[in-house]
């Protein structure tokens, strides 16, 4: 077949240049699709891609500023009224396939009127899709529509949808401060609110679980001979992580039937906190409630000079330089010695 086609149907001309492979309608290029096949699978992937509430603005921002450019362009028609120029669109769009549009309750002066839409290719692909909600392109295209036509921005409301069962859907419409683009930084507002709470809500897992892991290993309980553990103080100890060495410390000494307790302060910040200070003597005072006794490893000159300087004696203790003296002395007061 070759060469071009044309044919006028109710006064609208259709051409085709099968060469060319071009379709227009009313002297403008457009394009055919198949609407429960090829558009359901197009609307499909959008929502896919973007999630339903992201991709139903995107419908809805499409239709209102497509709209719009129609009734701008029936508005420069200035032989026709807004009410003839509502009956043109919708003549136009039955002969294009939209489904059956009907204008009621046009008030030029209150900028009011309703939409009657009936087996439209939106509702026609929605029911393809299944879905239970109608869309909200051809809604809010007819919105742009009238924004153009009427000079002012105009907003709806969906009185009901032919999905739900009925006849057809109703659109009214009004003036309004809504927008598009109000629409669309609300929704990126809410995007945003619901990212930084998922942000915040994930710091606060992986903190926990970070405070969990610092608790099992920052001061652990290391037997190292019968009768004899080791318990490694690292960094400085706030009120929170003193209480729950000394109560981790004091559960555990029981079952390793502990004689002597030795801590160890080499990890120790050498600015002294008072809580540090305090766990110290907190720690001996508790443990020699339960008999076990408490020595000091691991002090360092500039650590001794620390120690000095708090408010807490510690010449209670038995002070060694390093754990193997530590060790060795607990063995020797036990009676024994390594060989």
């Amino acid at each position: 077949m070759a060469g071009d086609r044309q044919a006028i149907i109710e006064g609208f001309e259709f051409n085709w240049d099968i060469e060319k492979g071009v379709f227009q309608f009313e002297g403008q290029e457009a394009v055919l699709f198949w609407i429960s096949t090829a558009m359901k699978s197009f609307f499909d992937t959008i929502e896919e891609i973007s999630g339903e509430e992201a991709s139903n603005l995107v419908f809805e921002t499409t239709g209102f500023r497509q709209g719009v450019v129609v009734g701008e362009y029936f508005e420069r028609m200035k032989e026709l009224s807004v009410e003839d120029a509502a009956t043109a669109i919708t003549t136009t769009y039955a002969s294009a396939g939209w489904g059956q549009i009907k204008v009621k309750d046009l008030n030029y002066q209150t900028k009011t009127l309703s939409v009657y839409l009936k087996d439209t290719w939106e509702h026609k692909i929605n029911l393809a899709q299944m879905k239970t909600q109608g869309g909200s392109f051809l809604p809010a295209h007819f919105a742009g529509i009238f924004t153009g036509l009427l000079g002012t921005n105009i907003w709806y409301k969906t009185i009901q949808h032919q999905l739900d069962g009925n006849e057809c859907s109703i659109i009214e419409y009004f003036p309004s401060d809504i927008n598009i683009s109000s629409n669309i930084h609300e929704l990126a507002r809410k995007k945003e609110s619901e990212q930084i709470q998922y942000l915040e809500r994930l710091v606060e897992e992986k903190t926990g679980k970070l405070q969990d892991l610092v608790k099992k290993l920052s001061s652990p309980i290391i037997p190292v001979l019968e009768g004899i553990v080791v318990v490694p103080l690292i960094g400085s100890y706030e009120m929170d992580r003193a209480e729950d060495l000394v109560s981790n410390t004091l559960n555990n000494l029981p079952a390793h039937k502990a004689n002597y307790l030795i801590l160890d302060l080499t990890g120790l910040d050498l600015e002294i906190s008072d809580h540090t200070a305090s766990l110290i003597e907190s720690i001996g005072a508790a443990s020699s409630l339960i008999g076990t006794k408490t020595i000091l490893v691991g002090i360092t000159p500039e650590l001794s000079i620390a120690i000095s300087r708090s408010a807490i004696n510690f010449s209670q203790y038995d002070c060694f330089q390093s754990l193997q003296h530590g060790i060795h002395f607990a063995l020797g007061q036990m009676g024994r010695k390594i060989i």
